[in-house]
């Protein structure tokens, strides 16, 4: 048993969500098409005499160190099942934007479920540890698996996808977070009165998907959220123009935002295109990254 282990952990994009209406738990179920992407954290676990969490990196001032961290739940998670005292300090080096719609908490969790049982010897089988990773959060699941999958239920219920090739993505960042909770009350709140369909994943989607053809798969990236991030964070409309206008194939809000995702042709094109984004003012940082990406893995 190793006194310290790493994990390390992607972020995700949505390439497409799909959403439902209000569940009576207030919920919403989704047709969400997860990639795993190129930028990472790692949680380093350590034995402590007790819980505690620390965090490194852009933007850590805004992770909560107490125990509604999403690392820190796992742990207790994990120790709870296997009847284990929670002692270990749990280190955050964050590189997944906060609070930015890339499942960067949710990777968290799953990195430090990984590692406290890499730590601990618990030895729980891949269903166990999927079935914690459900109950810490909708994406937690996901973020275990990594690579390409479709998530239904509220996203925790995961089919694997194939993904034929390698896609390049530009990342834009803006200045603070927006609230998950918020943007799905905003959706509730632009869609009152509409009749909603039950959300399904796009076959011209998949295929592309599949194929790794980033031409058809730019003309299918969809987003049921964004309306609701724009209309809570308008200013995405310019870092979303400025974009396209450098030459990204397509782009959209990741997730709940408020990053935005840029689909690029090639690896030269994505460059072009983050410089090009940053010069235009319109975000804080511009990250290049390639997809699909392992899940969380021991280091």
């Amino acid at each position: 048993m190793s006194a310290t282990v790493t994990v390390r952990v992607p972020a995700k994009v949505n390439v497409q969500l799909a959403v439902g209406a209000a569940r009576p738990d207030g919920f919403h179920d989704l047709a969400n098409v997860f990639l795993a992407v190129g930028l990472y954290d790692e949680v380093t676990v350590t034995e402590s005499d007790e819980l505690r969490v620390t965090c490194a990196g852009p933007d850590a001032g805004q992770v909560p160190l107490d125990r509604t961290n999403l690392a820190a739940r796992a742990a207790l998670a994990l120790a709870e099942r296997y009847g284990r005292r929670p002692g270990v300090h749990l280190h955050i080096a964050k590189d997944i934007p906060v609070a930015g719609g890339m499942a960067g908490g949710s990777a968290d969790g799953a990195a430090a479920l990984v590692a406290c049982d890499a730590l601990w010897g618990t030895n729980a089988s891949r269903e166990e540890l999927l079935d914690i990773c459900a109950e810490l959060g909708s994406d937690v699941p996901f973020s275990l698996v990594g690579g390409a999958a479709l998530g239904t239920g509220r996203g925790e219920k995961l089919r694997p996808l194939e993904a034929g090739g390698t896609f390049h993505w530009v990342f834009a960042m803006a200045d603070g977070g927006l609230s998950t909770p918020a943007v799905f009350r905003e959706f509730d709140r632009l869609n009152e009165g509409v009749r909603i369909p039950g959300p399904t994943a796009s076959d011209e989607l998949l295929a592309a998907l599949a194929k790794g053809d980033a031409h058809t798969l730019a003309g299918a990236l969809s987003n049921d959220l964004q309306p609701a991030a724009l209309s809570l964070r308008p200013s995405l409309a310019d870092t979303l123009a400025a974009g396209r206008a450098a030459g990204a194939l397509a782009g959209l809000v990741s997730g709940s935002g408020p990053t935005t995702a840029f689909l690029a042709a090639d690896a030269e094109s994505a460059t072009a295109v983050a410089r090009a984004l940053l010069a235009s003012g319109t975000c804080r940082a511009a990250r290049v990254a390639e997809s699909p990406a392992v899940g969380a893995t021991v280091v």
